[in-house]
């Protein structure tokens, strides 16, 4: 099949790369936001996956929203049989889903009704799911609703960030996005509706919502840590000023600190919670790098009884 793929963030580029490898479809352009501010000197920088696109010869359209004109008219003119989709980043009007014979099918990173929205492996993370996976679904007009072409299942391990585990389900749904595209266009994959039971829905996640609440239990503390790691990163107050967590463990053991009570071992920090204590591993005070937590308290001596989130 003629392909023209969607896509934005680096966790997309194994998917394109799938494509791009199968030797079965052609993909004759892709679609990504438009370049972005980064670093220091916030110059415009092109998306991964238009680096990648470049890199291979292929056409890159960028539209600033994909109604403009002059890209649906390009997107006519390509006639592509079928739109893959993997963290586009914009939401595509009817005209747009209309073009391609097959669709624009999505890959998502959940086991859809599960987790419809921006950031379902962080929200998954959070719920303290122990099993996860990717979906492929054909776009509808409604939020992550269409109907399902196939799915793949992928394990939470104990000590998964979401960039961990986004990682592995990039490669993961790679691989189910190209049986995808083969399976429509031999003919023998038709997309399921979804169960109307089950659905729950993970919005992106905030700064707000990334600020840790000592008062919650251990676990909920380390889940909500791992599922904002690396963004937007969960983070704390500490003499006024944001302490970000990068990594920290629940202690089933240490019960004698309250909330958000901070000890200091000769090579340890602890940190107590609604439950028992975890254990501050990195950390990353304002306008710094990242830290042992161990040296960060070295540095900023912590008598005994001070605490986080004053």
């Amino acid at each position: 099949m003629k392909l023209v793929f969607a896509g934005t963030p680096e966790v997309a580029v194994p998917a394109l790369d799938a494509l791009i490898a199968s030797g079965r479809h052609e993909v004759a352009a892709v679609v990504t936001r438009p370049d972005a501010p980064a670093g220091r000197g916030r110059r415009l920088v092109a998306s991964p996956v238009a680096q990648r696109a470049e890199e291979a010869g292929i056409e890159v359209l960028k539209p600033a929203k994909p109604r403009d004109e002059d890209f649906l008219a390009r997107l006519r003119e390509i006639a592509p049989d079928c739109c893959p989709v993997v963290a586009y980043g914009a939401l595509l009007p009817r005209v747009a889903l209309d073009v391609p014979a097959h669709g624009w099918v999505n890959l998502h990173f959940s086991l859809l009704p599960a987790w419809r929205g921006a950031a379902p492996v962080q929200h998954a993370i959070m719920a303290g799911d122990e099993i996860t996976g990717a979906s492929t679904f054909l776009i509808e007009e409604g939020l992550d609703s269409g109907p399902v072409y196939g799915t793949v299942t992928e394990e939470i391990r104990r000590t998964d960030t979401s960039g961990d585990l986004l990682t592995r389900l990039a490669f993961a749904g790679a691989g189910l996005l190209s049986a995808t595209m083969d399976g429509i266009e031999d003919g023998t994959l038709k997309a399921v509706p979804q169960p109307a039971d089950g659905v729950t829905t993970a919005p992106k996640i905030t700064v707000e919502l990334a600020h840790v609440d000592w008062s919650a239990p251990a676990l909920r503390v380390d889940r909500l840590v791992r599922g904002c790691t690396p963004a937007p990163g969960a983070w704390t107050v500490f003499r006024g000023e944001r302490l970000k967590l990068i990594q920290v463990a629940p202690l089933p053991d240490h019960t004698d600190l309250s909330p958000g009570e901070l000890a200091v071992g000769k090579n340890n920090v602890y940190a107590g919670t609604g439950s028992y204590a975890v254990e501050l591993l990195w950390v990353q005070a304002q306008g710094k790098k990242p830290m042992r937590a161990a040296d960060w308290a070295r540095g900023v001596r912590i008598p005994s009884g001070e605490r986080l989130g004053v």
